[in-house]
């Protein structure tokens, strides 16, 4: 009974999350409406280039001045230049200009990891932060597409070189990327309005460990209820406030803060772990190998590799249990579920956006999908030396296994078994759907634009298909339900909507925080990935990088930040710290707590949350110094 009132008040949250998400499209035509169409009443942090002819030929789009405030320090008092398009070489860069001074070559980069690589999207350029620095603004766009860059990279189109220069203080009154005052200046938000914001994220780290509302917060419902409220309280906060955001003040600001966190941000992003994670449950492995420690070293490896295409929590969903069975004849285990949780749960699932919820949300604010294969080599890196430790560490607990035990294992095999293996396929056109159904652009090979959430219809389609063509046998025998996705998405329809608050303020302070070097902010991400949920957390960071542009660095061109742009090298370091770091805590990532509920549920004694943090401590901290190091300095 107690199950089946579960999926009752699971469907009756996802029904109430789906009429508000249709309640805010029918809003969006609206508000739209409300916004002004000249330069002077829109941020400039959000105007992008114009169509001119030639669209179908993608050229570098001119970087945006920096405010006012900060262009002495970033420019070193160099004034903007006129707008001079830039054509894109070869490789995807863009060609140096003589009239535009190029920064020192041993300064091109400051990480090993920042090359552009041949995995870029030919339309996604870079440019050299010294000559960013010296162009104009892009041009005024329709304010329907301004919006659809949140939902994937849009089009570069030439500009017009006639364009007028924007003095310097033109540019300090039109930036502002979340609202603005009536006179033109850029509105920072008090401290105070970050408080919805920071009360979830300590909710979602402190309920859980109390024993007296452990149980209460246990059930989804509750946490819909505390993430609404918090929600509630965010938009009254812009219903209010005197200046607008992306609109004019109230309640034309509250349908934009929800087109901009629901339509555009959560509904893709939600879509997309729904999808991987139902028919990851439709996969089921059965055996008993061998628990022997090259038998789990290599069960850890697969794992890693498989959390970057369906998942971190689609990968361990689909192997923890196949992994218990095979060594439920073994004492000591508590040690190889720590190590799934490291590289299976959170840091294999690096080289693609599919692979954790951060990495998407940036494929969602415009980073190129295959962009986060240049990651590679930091992912090898970790992998191989957390397969070597768990290896050593395997070799050792294996033998103060007992006779009895050894023998036990060596005499119950059962060979292996995958039943569900029509949902490889299916999973393979989700990730498939995501890379080349691009909202806003053309669908590769064909003239056909891809309108806005076709991506997300095409996903659950699959999922359809997926559930249709799988045996309901499989799923029960896996224990699925959509109790543990029910929880994600209750949970982050406040996170989105709650966080646009402190990206506003790091828009307006993030050059003030100091962070100007790669392995900064992947330090400083890391640490707020270890104790927040790693997505939100990468998001701010995402947001703070965008508000600089330090010189030598190669920009990123075209996201969805302050400038328009976004050091490489510095994204490497977000990217890293919010996959990596997730891992230093039950709470970092999603799948975590996932994966020690199952093994305890399976009779293993897991550690504590500070228990748990000792073995990352030992493990993953000092791997952390190895990667700064190696890779970031």
């Amino acid at each position: 009974m107690h199950s089946r009132l579960l999926g009752k008040r699971s469907v009756i949250i996802w029904w109430v999350l789906t009429l508000l998400a249709t309640w805010a499209s029918g809003l969006n035509v609206k508000a739209q409406d409300s916004v002004p169409s000249t330069i002077a009443s829109q941020p400039a942090a959000e105007v992008a280039s114009s169509a001119t002819s030639g669209a179908d030929n993608p050229v570098l789009s001119p970087a945006p001045v920096m405010p006012a405030a900060h262009v002495a320090s970033e420019t070193h008092g160099v004034s903007p230049l006129p707008a001079i398009p830039l054509p894109l070489s070869q490789s995807g860069e863009a060609a140096a200009s003589a009239a535009v001074s190029q920064p020192d070559p041993a300064a091109s980069s400051k990480s090993s990891l920042a090359s552009p690589g041949a995995t870029h999207e030919p339309d996604k350029t870079e440019i050299s932060a010294g000559s960013a620095s010296t162009l104009e603004p892009p041009g005024t766009p329709a304010h329907e597409e301004k919006h659809e860059s949140a939902a994937g990279p849009h089009e570069q189109h030439e500009t017009d070189a006639s364009h007028e220069t924007v003095s310097k203080h033109e540019a300090a009154a039109a930036h502002g990327a979340h609202g603005q005052e009536a006179a033109g200046m850029h509105y920072t938000p008090p401290l105070w309005a970050v408080a919805p914001f920071v009360i979830l994220l300590l909710c979602i780290a402190i309920l859980p460990l109390i024993h007296r509302v452990e149980h209460w917060w246990h059930h989804n419902q509750n946490k819909f209820i505390i993430a609404a409220a918090l929600a509630i309280v965010t938009l009254l906060y812009y219903l209010l406030r005197s200046a607008g955001f992306h609109a004019d003040p109230g309640l034309p600001s509250v349908k934009m803060v929800l087109q901009h966190a629901v339509l555009d941000e959560y509904i893709p992003f939600i879509i997309l772990l729904f999808c991987l994670y139902t028919i990851s449950g439709g996969i089921q492995r059965r055996g008993d190998l061998r628990a022997r420690p090259a038998t789990n070293a290599a069960f850890l490896g697969l794992g890693a590799v498989l959390a970057s295409f369906i998942g971190t929590t689609g990968a361990s969903m689909l192997l923890i249990r196949p992994l218990l069975q095979i060594n439920q004849e073994r004492k000591h285990v508590r040690h190889t579920v720590i190590f799934f949780i490291f590289l299976v749960s959170n840091i294999g699932g690096s080289l693609l956006p599919t692979g954790d919820p951060p990495l998407f949300l940036g494929y969602l604010f415009g980073v190129p999908f295959l962009w986060t294969l240049n990651l590679w080599k930091a992912w090898l890196f970790a992998v191989c030396v957390l397969l070597v430790v768990y290896w050593i560490w395997d070799t050792l607990a294996y033998r103060r296994e007992t006779v009895e035990d050894r023998m036990l294992d060596a005499t119950q095999i059962e060979p292996l078994r995958i039943r569900g293996s029509l949902n490889f396929l299916w999973l393979l056109c989700v990730v498939l759907a995501v890379a080349v159904m691009v909202p806003g652009k053309k669908l590769p090979g064909t003239s056909f634009v891809v309108p806005n959430f076709l991506r997300e219809a095409v996903m659950l389609a699959f999922v359809g298909l997926a559930w249709m063509t799988t045996r309901p046998q499989i799923r029960k025998e896996n224990n699925f339900d959509f109790c543990a996705i029910t929880e994600v998405a209750v949970l982050f329809i406040g996170i989105f909507i709650t966080m646009q608050v402190p990206i506003e303020i790091l828009n307006a302070k993030g050059p003030e925080l100091r962070l100007t070097e790669p392995w900064q902010f992947f330090w400083a991400t890391g640490a707020l990935s270890s104790f927040l949920d790693n997505a939100p957390t990468y998001v701010v960071y995402f947001k703070t990088a965008g508000t600089l542009a330090p010189e030598g660095m190669t920009l990123m061109t075209n996201v969805d930040t302050f400038l328009k742009t976004i050091p490489i090298p510095l994204l490497v370091g977000i990217s890293l710290g919010a996959v990596f770091m997730g891992a230093n805590t039950y709470i970092g990532n999603g799948p975590n707590f996932m994966v020690k509920s199952i093994a305890e549920q399976s009779g293993i004694k897991m550690p504590s949350f500070f228990g748990y943090m000792l073995y990352s401590i030992v493990v993953l901290i000092p791997l952390f110094l190895l990667i700064t190091v190696i890779f970031l300095m």
